[in-house]
Formats: structure tokens, C-alpha cells, sequence
């Protein structure tokens, strides 16, 4: 069993690794404070920068989330653009603009998905303030960071955190000895905190669900089905995200015979990997990125669109208003 499973049982399970939970504190809290001490740079965008971003490791759902943003974002009227670390990709240059020519192998598959559903400017780039400057000269006027809350070289206006309300904090503890990359405490400086598959109040008011949308073939987008016609038989599911069940859950949700394929987050896949199997085969939108040339006829994705449970967007833009920026 890997260690990551451990994070979600019981704290003492790890208690070899407290002494090391301990120095990741005392290191990650000196940093922190040497960016507000000013003693290490931080660039401000002249723009609205928000981040939307985790203090545990793993998925908790934050593209989607991106996704919906943006679209807010564009029916007011603003130019959004987005910055992202690229995980999983590898460009000859950066900053990499991502256009509709890229691969997932070159830019990363998340920011590939962002991408094709917004049609916004995307910057890869592991250093975000570099990707931030391009999406200027692009001619944003407003920038969100898919991920990013721990990098504080990019100042940001707004923080967004998202928490899994399913599996929230594991066991509480800090790096190695559990999933948090920062104390839970750290909720208490962003500007919003919301959950994602429910509004939980002791963490916060905020809430969204991710709804499935109708199948998408991989072979042809123009070929859609609901999920309702692939009922009565089973079905191969691959998910290469954070937390596989919750898509693989939400299939059976749908009444559907599910064959669970997880996957490792960020997953590079090959052909053969799909070579034997019989049947149809369902992804997530973020593996289809991945697997659009292997010419996969009994191959579709489920995209995901997010729905607020709350009043989110109404305290999203409350906070926007009240920046000085144009």
C-alpha cells in the first residue's frame, strides 16, 4: 500500500514521519514569511490575479472550477487568460502558449482541456510569473492561476481554495506524515474557501457539484449519447485524476456496469493499454486529451460542468468589485 492511502486513515499510522512533518512546517512557514517580509520577490500583475488552488495534495477539482470562472468571467465582459504549471507536459520553449496544434505531451493536460473547452489564452510555464507577463502582452485583463497557491512569486488578489468534502484533510497532518501542503489554519486568509460535492459549514458556506454531461465520442466530437444508452452492459472506465472513485462513482450513479481502470494522476497512456479490452470504453475529459490519436472508436468522455450549490459567483464578483484594478 503506498503511503498516499495511509494519509486518509488513521494520523498515528504514520507517526515515523512526524519529526519530517515538522521540519516541512517550520520550512514552508519561513518561506511564507519571507515573501511578506518582502525579502523575496513578488511580482504584481497590473491586472486582477486570482488563484485558485489546494492546500492538500492530490485533485479536488479545481479545473472545472477554472472552467466556470472563466465563462462568468467572459459574459462580463472581461479578456481572461490563465496561467499554469504544465504538470505532466515538457515544451521546447516557455513561456508555451497553448493553441490548438498542442499536445497534452507538450503543454500538460489540464491546461490542453482549459484550452479547448474556453478558447482563452493559456500560458504554460513553471515559472508563473513569466507565464503571467506573456498573458499581458496577449491582452488579458484579468488572470487566473489553475493551481499556484503555494507559489508566491505571483501576487494574487483573490485566493480561491478548494477542498474535496469527501475526503476534506485525510488525516490532518502535514507533509510526508499526511496530504496538507499547509496547515488547515491557512483557510482563514483566502479570500473564498469552497467544496466540492457539497456545502459543508464548518469548513465553509460555499459549494459546487460536478454534473456529467452526455458522452462525447473520441473518435468524432459532433457524436454524443447520454449516459442512459450505455446501461445493461458493461463498461471500461478510465480515470487519471486526483481521486478516480468519484468518477467512477458517478457512473454508477447512472446505473451503469462499471469496470474500474484507475489511473495515476496526470497519467501518459499508451495504445496498447486499451488493445484487448472488448466493449466500450468511458474516460474522463481530462484522459481524452491524452488519447485523441489512438483512434479509439468504442471510446467516449464524460465532460463535467460545474454547479454551484451557493452563492458563489454573487461573492466572487463582490470581491472582484472591490478591487482597484481596472
Amino acid at each position: 500500500m503506498s503511503i498516499e492511502r495511509h494519509w486518509y486513515g488513521p494520523a498515528r499510522r504514520l507517526w515515523w514521519l512526524w519529526p519530517l512533518q515538522w521540519l516541512f512546517a517550520l520550512l514552508t512557514a519561513l518561506r511564507r514569511q519571507l515573501y511578506r517580509w518582502h525579502l523575496l520577490p513578488s511580482f504584481r500583475a497590473p491586472v486582477p490575479v486570482v488563484v485558485i488552488g489546494n492546500i492538500t495534495v492530490g485533485g479536488s477539482g479545481k479545473t472545472p472550477l477554472v472552467v466556470a470562472l472563466i465563462e462568468h468571467l467572459k459574459q462580463q465582459r472581461y479578456k481572461p487568460g490563465v496561467v499554469s504549471r504544465g504538470y505532466g507536459g515538457k515544451a521546447d520553449n516557455y513561456p508555451y502558449v497553448v493553441s490548438g496544434q498542442s499536445s497534452a505531451t507538450q503543454c500538460g493536460d489540464e491546461p490542453l482541456l482549459i484550452y479547448q473547452r474556453t478558447q482563452v489564452p493559456v500560458v504554460v510555464d513553471p515559472n508563473r510569473v513569466s507565464a503571467a507577463q506573456k498573458l499581458l502582452e496577449l491582452g488579458c485583463d484579468i488572470i487566473l492561476s489553475d493551481d499556484g497557491l503555494q507559489h508566491y512569486a505571483l501576487g494574487r488578489d483573490i485566493e480561491i481554495v478548494v477542498v474535496d468534502a469527501v475526503r476534506q484533510f485525510g488525516n490532518r497532518q502535514l507533509l510526508p506524515a499526511g496530504p496538507l501542503r499547509e496547515p488547515i489554519r491557512r483557510l482563514r486568509r483566502a479570500d473564498l474557501v469552497i467544496c466540492n460535492g457539497a456545502v459543508l459549514p464548518a469548513i465553509s458556506e460555499h459549494g459546487f457539484a460536478l454534473d456529467l454531461q452526455q458522452a462525447v465520442s473520441l473518435h468524432s466530437r459532433q457524436q454524443q449519447k447520454p449516459l442512459s444508452s450505455f446501461r445493461g452492459r458493461p463498461v471500461h472506465a478510465f480515470a487519471g485524476i486526483g481521486h478516480p472513485q468519484r468518477f467512477f462513482d458517478a457512473l454508477k450513479v447512472q446505473d451503469l456496469q462499471v469496470i474500474a481502470h484507475p489511473q495515476a494522476d496526470h497519467q501518459a497512456y499508451r495504445r496498447e493499454q486499451f488493445r484487448d479490452l472488448s466493449g466500450v470504453i468511458l474516460m474522463t475529459e481530462k484522459d481524452a486529451v491524452k488519447c485523441r490519436d489512438f483512434s479509439l472508436e468504442s471510446a467516449w468522455y464524460v465532460p463535467v460542468e460545474a454547479r454551484f450549490l451557493s452563492g458563489f459567483l454573487q461573492a466572487f464578483d463582490s470581491r472582484l468589485a472591490t478591487l482597484s484594478k481596472p
